[in-house]
């Protein structure tokens, strides 16, 4: 074990600690709560209140005891009343910390909630690059450690440091104006003793409690990462590759455990050390006292029972210092989140999108996701009111990318987008987003039920507008084929659905969610080619007479576009018809004599001998 003034932490930021603190009594005093402000005063006076009693109960201890020495008081009840008020003393002080803690309860737990859901919020108001950057597991631990290291630092904040505080000066009063002045310096010299040594240790200690939470969210991270693809796992047989990844993190975190616990004793020691060194020096001065005959047998133990009373809360002050130390790291990284800047942000004042027709203009945009990798060059092109517009291009040449600008995920670097004449820059993201529905190429579902999963599209939508949605998407029969129908589970990402059905629950979202514009990013890639004609045709009906964007692989879903848009390497390099562009022999027709190829060999590698035809069996040849 290092020694104190070796191998020291991290610098603590001050500045974000006292940030952290300032959001917890803006929280705690909230503006225009009036009930809440309330609580809040009446809490406080009954703090006070209890640590009045709470300091008086030895000095009813020490009257019942010199009453029971003065042979005149034993001839009279005095120290039976002095007794039940020693005990009816000892009750109020507990029950006014009860009242004041039911009383109390409701503004802390406001308080927490509103700041685990400013975070949520804020976490979802970032743009795509930071969740597209960020590992979910080690973010969810980080929320649920910052959301614990609040309650614990709001409870024991106003509920035990201020408090011991307080008692401490009144006993200090009490000490100096009752006895010698030098009980009060002593037991004074004694708190500020064991309070430095306190903070010392633990800000030496917090190197390793940074390096417990650094290992715990990298072992979390690890083993949602992990979970969350286990097909993956399971088709390489990495499931021991995976265990020693995991194991990395918790050997890491067993070590700094390891070193925080010994550390954890070393504390113990000294403060239990400090505590009676100080209370064998008071004791002994009040003993001298009676000896001398300056106190009597009642102050000697009503000394005894002030720092006995004084030092218990102060023990545990110094186990609330660590903790709360501990709940400072924890919450400096979660409120860390909230100093995220978002990079998509609505301009003061925006107005909402105004859709008349819907028409999409992309003017001469240029958009890179860093400096050194350029997707798009120079790309125009118009989507009328109510026509469609098909993007195609091989792997690589930016059709998706026009989807995330479309939808403004990211902004373009030059050039401007455009929705019936307004820069998608200047209006509201949630209008827009309102604006346009979107069917992804990879679609990922909520672990719940079907119909939540369809219902997300708009969830004010009554169920026979749920159902009618998924017969637009030709889902209903099979969904009302399951034992539970619409409400059978999805599983993890939608994991119990094949490809094509997630897909379809994917278009029946968005047909519910009845947009203006629409955008299809290879909506039908997963399924197989008699559903794709069936969904290709529902696509058709719900498409027409709306503005729409189809980013497709499959050619074949793209012959009755309105204008195809021949994108390669970012840049624009054909558009026209689809029969145009055939009988220009350009990139376009190339890629379509290529998919026919590929599709011609595909029909002969599969056939149906005349053997097993009546059985209706299907083989692929060798």
């Amino acid at each position: 074990m290092s020694p104190p003034g070796t191998d020291r932490p991290p610098a603590i930021d001050r500045k974000r600690t006292w940030g952290v603190i300032g959001i917890l009594v803006r929280h705690l005093w909230p503006k225009g709560e009036t009930n809440l402000r309330l609580r809040v005063v009446v809490a406080m006076v009954l703090l006070v209140a209890a640590k009045v009693t709470n300091v008086y109960v030895p000095l009813l201890y020490k009257d019942a005891v010199d009453s029971l020495s003065s042979t005149a008081a034993q001839a009279v009840a005095v120290p039976i009343v002095l007794i039940l008020a020693y005990g009816a003393a000892r009750i109020l002080a507990q029950a006014f910390g009860e009242v004041r803690d039911a009383i109390f309860a409701p503004v802390s737990q406001r308080a927490i909630r509103n700041l685990a859901l400013e975070v949520f919020d804020h976490l979802h108001a970032l743009a795509l690059r930071f969740h597209l950057e960020r590992q979910t597991g080690g973010l969810s631990r980080v929320i649920e450690r910052g959301t614990q290291g609040m309650e614990f630092l709001i409870r024991f904040t106003t509920f035990n440091i201020l408090p011991t505080l307080f008692e401490i000066a009144l006993v200090g009063a009490i000490l100096w104006n009752l006895y010698d002045w030098r009980f009060s310096v002593v037991t004074m010299a004694v708190i500020a003793g064991y309070i430095v040594f306190s903070i010392v240790l633990s800000e030496w200690r917090i190197k390793f409690v940074r390096r417990m939470n650094d290992a715990d969210t990298e072992a979390n991270a690890k083993a949602i990462d992990s979970l969350l693809n286990y097909e993956t796992v399971k088709y390489f047989g990495n499931e021991t590759h995976e265990a020693r990844r995991f194991d990395v993190g918790r050997r890491r975190y067993e070590t700094a455990a390891i070193r925080s616990s010994r550390t954890l004793s070393l504390l113990n020691i000294g403060q239990g050390a400090i505590i009676s060194v100080g209370l064998v020096a008071v004791m002994a001065m009040a003993g001298q006292g009676v000896v001398a005959g300056t106190m009597t047998i009642g102050d000697f133990v009503a000394v005894n029972a002030f720092l006995i009373q004084l030092y218990m809360p102060l023990n545990l002050l110094g186990f609330a210092y660590r903790e709360i130390r501990n709940s400072l790291v924890n919450m400096e990284k979660m409120f860390g989140l909230l100093e995220v800047q978002t990079e998509i942000s609505d301009r003061p004042g925006a107005p909402p999108l105004a859709v008349a027709g819907g028409e999409i203009v992309f003017d001469h945009v240029d958009f890179h996701y860093e400096p050194a990798r350029p997707i798009l060059h120079d790309v125009s092109f118009t989507v009328p009111s109510g026509k469609t517009v098909a993007i195609v291009g091989s792997s690589g040449a930016g059709k998706s990318t026009v989807s995330r600008i479309l939808f403004r995920f990211y902004d373009v670097a030059g050039g401007s987008v455009r929705i019936d004449g307004q820069d998608i820059r200047g209006v509201q993201q949630k209008s827009l987003r309102a604006a346009i529905g979107v069917v992804p190429q990879d679609t990922v579902l909520f672990n719940d039920t079907i119909y939540y999963n369809i219902a997300y599209g708009r969830p004010e939508a009554t169920r026979e507008e749920v159902e009618h949605a998924a017969r637009l998407a030709r889902i209903h029969d099979f969904i009302v084929a399951l034992p539970q129908g619409y409400e059978a589970t999805v599983g993890e990402r939608g994991l119990k659905l094949s490809g094509g059905e997630k897909q379809r629950v994917a278009i029946a979202r968005t047909i519910l969610k009845n947009p203006q514009i629409l955008l299809f990013d290879e909506a039908t890639s997963a399924l197989d080619t008699r559903t794709e004609q069936e969904i290709q045709r529902s696509l058709e009906e719900v498409s027409r007479g709306r503005t729409t964007v189809v980013i497709a692989h499959r050619l074949s879903t793209i012959i009755n576009s309105d204008e195809i848009v021949v994108l390669d390497r970012g840049r624009v390099a054909e558009r026209g018809r689809h029969g145009e562009l055939l009988a220009r022999g350009g990139l376009y027709a190339d890629m379509w004599r290529r998919q026919q190829e590929a599709a011609a060999e595909a029909e002969r590698h599969v056939e149906e001998p005349p053997s097993l035809r009546s059985e209706g069996h299907l083989r692929v040849a060798d």
